[in-house]
């Protein structure tokens, strides 16, 4: 509108300022896999947790996913299509085992039998607060978030086990890659087989 004669923000440099995004290690992954909770609210919880773990898709997304979004891959697989809420483009997610035993579990029971849902319904409120309880009967002393367990999927998952950052990108549904880059962090046991490697090379 031009009512000032001198731009105020001309001295003013933006900064960035790097956040630890916290993730589960493969052991506390392997101890909230394992743990048997009498509550079956708890053991839903863990349940919803692990499987975005093992496909990286998010809570809004999971809440989603009816059975209709179970799919044969290309590879006679199982598969998970769908569209991400937040950028609208499409997921393909290639089901680990660890995910469609999860899925195979709620087939027919009475939570999705009710909600018509591929996994049970719950809000997101209440799903962190759950967690809150989840990581106290684990042991987990990190601030346990759902989506924490994206970050654990980019991280312990997928870039530790050298699945390419691009193929991690597609599957978390980014549009670009350096979205991605914000996740990841190079875990002490990667960089020790990867300097192994490169002393047989050498």
């Amino acid at each position: 509108m031009e009512w000032s004669e001198k731009d105020p923000f001309v001295r003013f440099r933006m900064s960035f300022k790097k956040i630890n995004r916290e993730f589960l290690s493969e052991t506390e992954l392997d101890n909230l896999k394992n743990k048997n909770f009498i509550s079956d609210r708890l053991d839903r919880v863990r349940d919803l947790f692990i499987f975005s773990c093992y496909t990286g898709i998010s809570y809004v997304d999971i809440m989603f996913l009816t059975p209709d979004h179970l799919t044969m891959g290309i590879d006679g697989n199982n598969w998970i299509i769908t569209k991400r809420q937040k950028t609208d483009s499409v997921v393909k997610v290639p089901l680990l085992p660890q995910a469609l035993e999860i899925v195979q579990k709620y087939q027919d029971h009475p939570v999705t039998a009710v909600s018509e849902t591929l996994l049970p319904k719950l809000t997101n409120e209440k799903l962190n607060m759950y967690l809150k309880e989840v990581a106290n009967f684990v042991g987990i002393k990190k601030n346990l978030t759902f989506h924490m367990a994206r970050q654990t999927f980019a991280t312990t998952i997928t870039l530790s086990n050298g699945v390419p950052i691009e193929t991690v990108s597609k599957i978390l549904g980014h549009t670009k890659i350096t979205t991605t880059q914000i996740y990841p962090r190079v875990l002490e046991n990667k960089i020790s087989s990867d300097m192994n490697l490169l002393k047989t090379v050498l």
